[in-house]
């Protein structure tokens, strides 16, 4: 997540800012480096980026419009923005972003998945369970799907489905019954209505510490923005803009975006070839070098001073060849789409 200083009123607190820094800079030091943020929100980290590598250039990503232009600020204050360039764009569109800008290869593209304080704050976004809010968590405002709009439309399998995968909540099927039973008599808008009906879902003995809504607060933010499905396309189209040195840098903030980047960076770091062979051939090497070999996680001083940073998960890696050409084609299928299983539970609603 991310705890940024806009205006003097919010302190400013990237998450593991010195780790990421320590994994950034050194793929940025020649004239004209590119770094990409894809997930800019008020530009803690990528104004820290620009600071720490003067010879750097930087392409700013967010599909939030207000935050996009309070960072555009921030770095006008700074004395940054001719190194800056923002674009409003989702991060699955980073291949096409960078063609746009004439970039052919990127040196850094970083992410972090988490939400930004002004979404968090901002209680009419309806991100959070702690406030009354109507049920919106849009990142991007200007589309049209709400979270309440998929609890008056999907159907009790379909949101039994959300809760479950994009949740891991164990009540999934007990709480989606309940929401189409409530909404038969008025609808669910605001965030105190969630809470209320999840609560009355979940015995007491069974629930977690924290809010007992809050995995079906995440599952409903997932689904709304199609946060798993945008990254399953995402990772594909940074790995092939790299260039060869060049490091792809992402902090996670729960345990399906982490297993999603794992995976993948793992698909880099192994040779794809059958068990026995002698020696493996160019064409299965792999491309990847581990940089933080597993998880870095926040300490306790971090925790303390900055609790958002809890759940935070950053790997890294770096870029150790040319792709060869067959997992080429594969990441640019799965870029497209063309190879991810899964569909977008709001396409057949």
């Amino acid at each position: 997540m991310r705890e940024d200083d806009v205006d003097g009123n919010r302190v400013h607190r990237p998450v593991l800012l010195q780790d990421c820094l320590d994994l950034v800079t050194p793929a940025l030091s020649r004239n004209g480096a590119v770094v990409v943020d894809c997930t800019l929100g008020l530009a803690g980290h990528a104004t820290a980026f620009l600071q720490a590598c003067p010879r750097a250039r930087l392409i700013g990503i967010d599909r939030d419009q207000e935050a996009l232009d309070l960072a555009t600020g921030r770095m006008d204050r700074l004395g940054l923005s001719d190194r800056f360039i923002p674009v409003h764009a989702p991060f699955d569109r980073l291949g096409e972003v960078l063609d746009q800008e004439g970039v052919e290869e990127a040196d850094v593209v970083f992410m972090d998945l988490g939400l930004s304080s002004l979404q968090i704050d901002e209680v009419d976004r309806g991100f959070s369970y702690s406030h009354e809010s109507p049920l919106d968590m849009r990142m991007d405002t200007g589309q049209e799907l709400t979270a309440a709009d998929i609890l008056a439309s999907y159907s009790q399998e379909d949101l039994t489905r959300i809760f479950r995968d994009y949740g891991e909540e164990r009540f999934a099927s007990r709480i989606a019954r309940a929401v189409i039973e409530t909404r038969d008599r008025q609808p669910i808008r605001t965030s105190s209505q969630l809470v209320s009906l999840v609560e009355s879902c979940v015995p007491r003995s069974h629930r977690a510490p924290g809010n007992p809504a809050k995995r079906v607060f995440q599952a409903l933010r997932i689904e709304v923005n199609g946060e798993l499905d945008r990254l399953a396309r995402t990772l594909p189209q940074a790995a092939l803009k790299l260039r060869v040195g060049g490091r792809l840098v992402v902090e996670s903030y729960h345990s399906l975006e982490d297993r999603t980047v794992k995976r993948f960076m793992a698909e880099g770091l192994v040779a794809h070839l059958p068990h026995g062979l002698p020696t493996v051939p160019v064409e299965a090497a792999p491309f990847f070098r581990d940089l933080t070999h597993g998880a870095l996680k926040a300490d306790r001083a971090e925790e303390e001073t900055n609790p958002r940073s809890a759940s935070v998960r950053l790997r890294a890696v770096e870029l150790t060849r040319e792709i060869p050409g067959t997992r080429r084609r594969s990441l640019a299928g799965r870029a497209r789409g063309d190879r991810y299983g899964h569909r977008r539970l709001r396409e057949r609603s």
